[in-house]
Order: C-alpha cells, then structure tokens, then sequence
C-alpha cells in the first residue's frame, strides 16, 4: 500500500506539471472505486484551474477556484504524467485532461481509491479528525507522551493511529520503533517522555529518508514520473524476518499486531 512518502513522492511528481493548468476535461473510464466518482465530477471539473497540489495524510488534494479533487491511491493506485493522446491500459480509470496537452493519470488495479470532490468552504468526513502531520511542528515526543497516557494497547499500533498522527504506515512504523530501540508490542501508556522524543525524532527521520530517496519500492506503487521508489535497500527490519539484525547480529523476529505485519529485534528493542 502506497504510504506517506509514496504519496508526497507523487505529489512532488506530478505537482510542476499540474499546478497552474486548466482542467480541459475528467475522463471517467470506470467509476466504481472505493467510494463511486460523483457523477457530476467532470461537469464540476471542466474549465478550472490548479491552483495548488497538496498532500493531507495519504490524500491528495487538487485546489481550484470553487473546490478540491481529493484522491487516494488505495492499495494499488497510482498517478502519472501522460500525454493525453496516449492509449489507456488495464485499470487506468480516470483522465485529468489538461490545456497543456499532458493528463493525469489515476491507475488502480484493485479499486480501492477514490476520486471525490470537495465544495470550497466545505469540509469532508475522510479529512476530519485527522491528527497533525509527522514532519510539521506540531508533532513531537511530547505529544505522543502526553495522547499515549493510559493507552494499554501496542506502541505501535497508537502510531498508526492516523488521531494521533497522520501518515506513519506499517512499514516505516517498524523502521522507526527499530532504530528507537523500543519494542512494537509495548504498551504505549508505559513508554517514556525520553523514549518519545526520541521515537519522534526517528519517525521524521525514516520519512524525510524516504520521500528523498522517491519513496519505498513496492510492487504496485509507481511514482509521479512512473519510476519506482528505492527506499527499500536501506530497510532495517520489515520485510527482513529471520534475517540478521543489522546492529546486533541476532535473527529478526516477526509477529502480526493488529492484522499487520510486524519485524523487530528481541536484543535492540526493549
């Protein structure tokens, strides 16, 4: 699944190529995603400029004069630059055809994006709610301390929690915990202020890693420019099971949290 870095990976891709350009037209090719295209999206659509191209958590927003377009790439989704006249392939579902003659490109095998729209003055369920952004200033040690008092359940999981923070998917969660030396199935209510701080330091870290580097190589995820990412060489432990641990030597041990995945070091995280 395409994860935060993947998403600002995207963004940054398609963001010179988008912003500023008129929207000729949406060609909607199949509209059954995650949740139905509404059906009046091209006619909203047609003639509207870009004013700006942003990420919240793993959405995309497409500002204009009178709304946003608010994509998610789903499990399998991707957007790229094309030129409008290039022939569509297999599950390439949505066209934001462009006045420059490029379109963006919405390809999503399993369907499970979306493509909506969003009123100007207006605001929308999927993005209420949220908690603060991992790489801005409102996120810290101190922060997850003081919203992780009480809590019994898994670290991990409270830092996937996107109320408590948006953005800090599966796999760069196991990246962060490893280097913080803490254990992902601790109980987050028993977790230092110390130890926070320093998980937060290393949560901003592995993701401004990441979107450096073009995001994480996943099978289905394509980038802006159609090219992979390749943060996944330098991965500590997820996808790494019964591998060394790279600091200790000790074999990487794998469980499952809440239904995901989970890779970490007995010796390294406590």
């Amino acid at each position: 699944m395409p994860e935060l870095p993947e998403v600002e990976t995207t963004r940054r891709g398609v963001e010179p190529y988008a912003a500023g350009q008129t929207v000729q037209k949406l060609v909607v090719r199949n509209a059954s995603l995650r949740w139905p295209v509404p059906a009046a999206l091209p006619r909203l659509l047609r003639g509207q400029k870009i004013e700006a191209v942003e990420r919240r958590a793993k959405y995309l927003l497409f500002r204009t004069p009178t709304g946003t377009v608010i994509i998610h790439l789903g499990m399998s989704g991707s957007l790229r630059v094309l030129a409008a006249d290039d022939p569509p392939a297999k599950h390439d579902h949505i066209d934001i055809v462009l006045e420059s003659g490029r379109c963006l490109r919405y390809n999503d095998p399993r369907r499970f994006g979306c493509c909506l729209w969003l009123p100007d003055g207006e605001s929308h369920a999927l993005l209420e709610g949220l908690g603060p952004e991992p790489l801005g200033p409102s996120f810290d040690g101190a922060l997850l301390f003081r919203k992780s008092r009480r809590r019994k359940g898994p670290v991990k999981q409270f830092i996937m929690d996107g109320k408590i923070v948006v953005g800090v998917g599966n796999i760069y969660a196991n990246e962060a915990l490893y280097l913080a030396g803490i254990r992902p199935d601790r109980a987050a209510g028993r977790i230092s202020l110390a130890r926070y701080e320093r998980l937060a330091m290393h949560i901003k870290q592995v993701l401004t890693s990441a979107i450096e580097q073009g995001g994480t190589t996943l099978r289905d995820f394509v980038g802006g420019d159609g090219k992979p990412g390749y943060f996944a060489q330098q991965l500590y432990v997820y996808g790494r099971e019964g591998e060394p641990c790279k600091q200790c030597g000790r074999m990487l041990k794998k469980s499952t949290l809440g239904q995901r995945t989970t890779v970490y070091c007995v010796a390294c995280q406590r």
